[in-house]
């Protein structure tokens, strides 16, 4: 397990996260550094740059698990090169966005999931949900609501928004040609949303996406006595006349159940019935 991201607050949570893994019958090694601080970050740069590096060269290491999220993630990547390794997981989600994104570069798919932290609050299914895929089983789709656009098939990159806007253009962001984007946010005010979605669109972000998949846009209202929109109005907005396929509502992101999504896997999205179906194999 490593802290890639933000300091370290929920202790307990972070524990209980722990103990479900084991329980599972996985070895999970322990980190004693996991509660450093340096600042809002789990240590400094060089440090958690190192945690990472490490894990990746541990040939025993199966997999890793990201503690929690935060901030932080994107900073390791600044001239970083990608260290002689044993392909492995990566499980997290949130500002580890960027982790995962490089990891798909360097032909890793991980998981955007739960990190240690959330884990103790996710539904049996959920769980369920993610050790059948790291465990070698298919997965059930997941439902939400269509947008219409009919059916497409791409290959499935899930982000936090947030963190994927200020990926755009940089050497970390994925190719999107032939995607489908599954995007989820939190604590952002529409306004805020809605500039980031315009950002993808100025910058052509979007050209080339097949579909998007939105998870929980949670903790998105405007503050109250301010003229706004809802965030599902602008949601809207910004992307339903881009002519391809929508699902939103779908169980993943914040402050509710996280459904496990497989980076860089076939995915099948049905704008009309709103379904995101899952294969084990790369497109």
């Amino acid at each position: 397990m490593i802290a890639p991201s933000g300091a370290l607050r929920e202790f307990e949570a972070f524990q209980r996260g722990v103990e479900i893994w084991r329980k599972r019958g996985y070895v999970i090694e322990p980190n004693p550094t996991v509660d450093k601080r340096w600042g809002y970050l789990a240590g400094t740069d060089e440090h958690r740059r190192e945690q990472l590096t490490e894990a990746l060269r541990d040939r025993t290491c199966r997999g890793i698990l990201c503690v929690r999220g935060g901030y932080g993630g994107a900073r390791l990547l600044e001239n970083w090169v990608w260290p002689e390794s044993s392909p492995k997981w990566l499980i997290g989600f949130s500002d580890i966005t960027s982790l995962l994104w490089r990891f798909y570069q360097a032909g890793v798919s991980g998981v955007h999931g739960p990190v240690l932290t959330t884990l103790a609050a996710e539904p049996e299914w959920s769980l369920a949900r993610l050790f059948d895929w790291v465990e070698g089983r298919s997965l059930e789709p997941l439902q939400g609501e269509g947008w219409g656009g009919g059916e497409v098939q791409g290959t499935l990159i899930p982000a936090n928004l947030t963190v994927a806007t200020h990926l755009l253009g940089t050497p970390v962001q994925p190719n999107f040609q032939g995607a489908i984007l599954a995007l989820e946010d939190v604590t952002e005010a529409p306004y805020r949303i809605d500039r980031q979605l315009t950002q993808w669109r100025m910058c052509g972000a979007f050209e080339g996406v097949k579909g998007i998949a939105l998870g929980r846009f949670s903790r998105c209202e405007s503050p109250e006595g301010i003229p706004s929109f809802t965030i599902e109005e602008v949601l809207r907005d910004r992307l339903s006349d881009l002519g391809i396929p929508i699902v939103s509502d779908l169980p993943f992101g914040h402050d509710g159940v996280n459904a496990a999504l497989p980076v860089g896997v076939c995915a099948t999205l049905n704008g009309d019935t709103g379904s995101l179906t899952l294969s084990k194999v790369a497109c």
